[in-house]
């Protein structure tokens, strides 16, 4: 059995959160069972309850464990790991052998304000599709979409039933406008009351939220604003050293 080692020059918390690590990695802690107690985690590894909590505290704000009041806590969902890439919800979940889903929340068109247009590339007071989506996967409430779309390339777009479908697949099926480049925004923030309750969210709960254009051609065809659970995300990218010169 893995133990703390107490001349170790790693603190002591941070051996016990390596071993949880290993637990959970190893399946011996499954997917939403409960860990020990801290006072068996004390008497099994000779810890004070003050070092016990720090550990089991840094893993619940890394999100691979949860509390649960009054239960205890427990082994969290591992988290989704954010696509940089110009890819829409359906597709990405398709390829994480999830079932994506969605439902309407608003749909309508709206005259473009000032920054809209600047956004989009369209003149003040031209016609935008509004569509606000709840976004799920395997049922569960993961992101609030809202997409703006210039009317003059997406005319009927309001007749579309887009429930559980994709934006992106009808944009190019019936008006072949093929999302090919894009710029991504992503900005950490706390959901506002009515998203926190469709996302199924404690009031204050952290949200990423990310705005994306989208073009076509080398025209912006969507702006995107989209909502994200900031406990079921995480980015992850890669880090390349820069070329140095001379």
């Amino acid at each position: 059995m893995a133990h703390i080692d107490p001349d170790s020059p790693v603190p002591k918390y941070f051996q016990l959160r390596e071993i949880l690590l290993d637990l959970i990695d190893s399946d011996e802690l499954s997917i939403g069972a409960a860990i020990p107690s801290e006072r068996e985690l004390c008497q099994r590894f000779g810890l004070s309850r003050m070092t016990v909590r720090q550990a089991v505290d840094h893993l619940v704000s890394e999100g691979r464990l949860h509390r649960v009041p009054g239960k205890g806590t427990f082994v969290a969902r591992p988290k989704i790991e954010l696509a940089l890439q110009l890819t829409s919800f359906t597709d990405d979940m398709r390829a994480r052998g999830m079932i994506p889903g969605s439902r309407d929340l608003d749909r309508r068109v709206v005259r473009a304000s000032a920054h809209l247009a600047k956004e989009l590339g369209i003149q003040p007071g031209e016609e935008v599709h509004f569509i606000e989506r709840l976004r799920t996967a395997d049922g569960e409430p993961l992101s609030i979409e809202r997409a703006h779309i210039p009317v003059k390339l997406a005319p009927d777009l309001a007749d579309h039933d887009l429930s559980d479908k994709s934006l992106y697949e009808l944009l190019e099926s019936r008006y072949g406008l093929v999302m090919d480049a894009g710029e991504l925004t992503i900005d950490g923030g706390i959901a506002d009351p009515s998203d926190a309750d469709l996302l199924k969210l404690p009031r204050g709960g952290a949200v990423l939220l990310l705005q994306r254009r989208s073009f076509s051609g080398g025209v912006c065809a969507e702006l995107g604003v989209s909502t994200y659970r900031a406990d079921r995300y995480q980015l992850r990218t890669l880090l390349e050293m820069p070329v140095r010169r001379g």
